[in-house]
């Protein structure tokens, strides 16, 4: 790059040849020295935005894991949750035939103790499944995202 000028002291003598002035060095010289730094900053933000989708794609690869998991632990919950509702159900059974048969006279008091201690199992049991099924309904919401009961902002 070349640039021209002049100098002096009155508008008249400003055109003058002696007042003229040029510079061609400096102006060739500065994009060969800042071609240089400007490789190496398109090279790091090359490298930055790679970076940045290598980020991105293992977020969303994480985020479809941690649903699949979730899927598969309330699939896991349901049969769980099936098991021990029959469990409930047998031993509320058993301690109804408890109850009869010690009303006939044909057990002892301590054989319904027995099938009440079987039922209050059963149903614990029960109750800890069902907080599992919504502690996993609760890590399904938060794996999909959540956030579906604040409003949205017009």
């Amino acid at each position: 790059m070349a640039s021209a000028g002049g100098s002096s002291g009155s508008f008249a003598e400003l055109f003058a040849q002696a007042n003229r002035f040029w510079s061609l060095g400096a102006g060739i010289a500065q994009p060969i020295f800042a071609g240089g730094s400007l490789l190496h900053k398109q090279r790091a933000a090359e490298g930055l935005l790679e970076q940045a989708r290598a980020l991105y794609r293992s977020a969303v690869l994480t985020a479809f894991q941690n649903v699949a998991d979730t899927l598969h632990a309330l699939h896991d919950d349901a049969d769980a949750l099936g098991a021990a509702q029959a469990g409930r159900d047998s031993a509320a059974a058993g301690l109804a035939i408890a109850q009869r048969q010690y009303a006939q006279g044909q057990v002892a008091y301590p054989a319904v103790l027995a099938a009440e201690a079987a039922l209050l199992t059963a149903q614990q049991a029960l109750a800890a499944a069902q907080a599992q099924r919504f502690a996993d309904t609760s890590a399904l919401y938060q794996a999909l995202g959540g956030g579906w009961d604040t409003p949205i902002a017009h």
